[in-house]
């Protein structure tokens, strides 16, 4: 166990080039154990019923420092975890380290993952809001032809979000938990399998190697107390930041908020899903996104590429406009925005992931006469 661990964790042939983007993977891991280690201690403190589940929130919430401490650094864990992951995945689009598939195939996987567990975590306080998003994600799956009632009623437990509901996803949340555990040792078996990419895209292997440890080890351990520092200033200055006001509202079923919106990492998927008018037509928008983003192609040169590189900024331009307009009600021009953008955003993840194996092509087709 020493040696594999010294293997990976030490004497791993690492390249010289790699800078802080690539610090990403391991603070999303450390970030994912804090998560894992507050949740364990929350669940202990949770009932999943319908009527008690928003009083013992507050009440565990009130109870104590530690207690609150918990509550609030599992609340902002989830938000790192996934500004991390944006970061992590838009330096694998930019540097193309999507190439490598099994890393990336996994990778993709543990984010569906992700999004699902946070989803699932934030029905779980039982607020107004947590209850009518559950309530209008979960109504996307009646616009499934075919099995869509079906579905509906076997994931909801009866005809509308119950307390069988909610039963239902707090156990799903904590399995799934550790299935994620699972499926990220898988993602770094595949990293360290295939060797991970580098800025200057050094192909056939390692150029410029150093050992992990210390040079990156140190790098990582300082990125990650500086998020950690972050974190605290966070919880002790504005805690709240992120929960909206009907977040402290116990679930009526008879009152609709003003604004259903879910958390702000799922708001551009809310925002693409609500530019359709059809719930089947949103969902295939969403769908058709995520599988461009997802398709791995092979690329080899495209690091320097002006078109590419230009492309890839304004995916992540259109990406922040639709976070935005998902939080903004439905209603001119924010409707019109939402279409607009959401066509657009498909359409140059298309032409950026079309533009790689063009690239591939004509960069193989060079770097082989360069050969020979």
């Amino acid at each position: 166990m020493i040696g594999l661990m010294r293997k990976n964790l030490v004497d791993l042939p690492t390249n010289f080039s790699l800078n802080y983007w690539w610090c990403s993977g391991f603070m999303i891991g450390s970030f994912l154990m804090l998560q894992i280690g507050t949740g364990i201690i929350l669940s202990f403190l949770y009932v999943a019923d319908v009527n008690l589940s928003f009083m013992c929130v507050t009440e565990f919430t009130n109870d104590s420092v530690f207690s609150w401490f918990m509550r609030y650094g599992h609340i902002w864990g989830v938000s790192f975890i996934f500004i991390l992951y944006f970061v992590h995945m838009g330096r694998a689009l930019y540097y193309s380290s999507y190439g490598k598939v099994g890393v990336w195939n996994v990778g993709f996987i543990l984010y569906l993952l992700m999004m699902a567990e946070a989803f699932l975590g934030y029905i779980l306080p039982w607020h107004q809001m947590s209850y009518w998003a559950a309530t209008v994600i979960t109504s996307i799956l009646q616009g499934i032809p075919v099995i869509g009632n079906s579905l509906f009623k076997y994931v909801v437990g009866g005809f509308s979000v119950t307390n069988d509901t909610l039963v239902r996803v707090f156990s799903a949340h904590v399995c799934l938990a550790f299935v994620i555990m699972g499926v990220a040792v898988l993602h770094m078996y595949y990293l360290h399998l295939k060797g991970s990419n580098n800025p200057l895209y050094l192909s056939e292997g390692y150029g410029d190697v150093v050992l992990f440890h210390s040079y990156f080890s140190v790098k990582d351990l300082f990125s990650l107390l500086c998020l950690l520092t972050g974190l605290v200033i966070i919880l002790l200055v504005g805690p709240d930041t992120l929960l909206d006001v009907e977040g402290y509202i116990e679930a009526d079923t008879l009152v609709t908020p003003v604004s259903i919106k879910p958390e702000w990492y799922f708001l551009a998927f809310y925002a693409m899903l609500r530019s359709v008018e059809s719930k089947l037509g949103g969902l295939i928008l969403v769908l058709g996104f995520l599988v461009l983003l997802w398709l791995p192609t092979m690329n080899f040169s495209c690091v320097y590429c002006e078109f590419r590189q230009s492309i890839f900024w304004w995916i992540v331009s259109i990406f922040g406009l639709l976070t935005y307009l998902g939080a903004c009600h439905p209603v001119p021009p924010y409707v019109t925005l939402s279409k607009s953008a959401s066509g657009l955003i498909v359409a140059l993840m298309f032409l950026f992931k079309s533009s790689t194996v063009l690239s591939y092509e004509v960069d193989n087709e060079d770097e082989y006469v360069t050969v020979e």
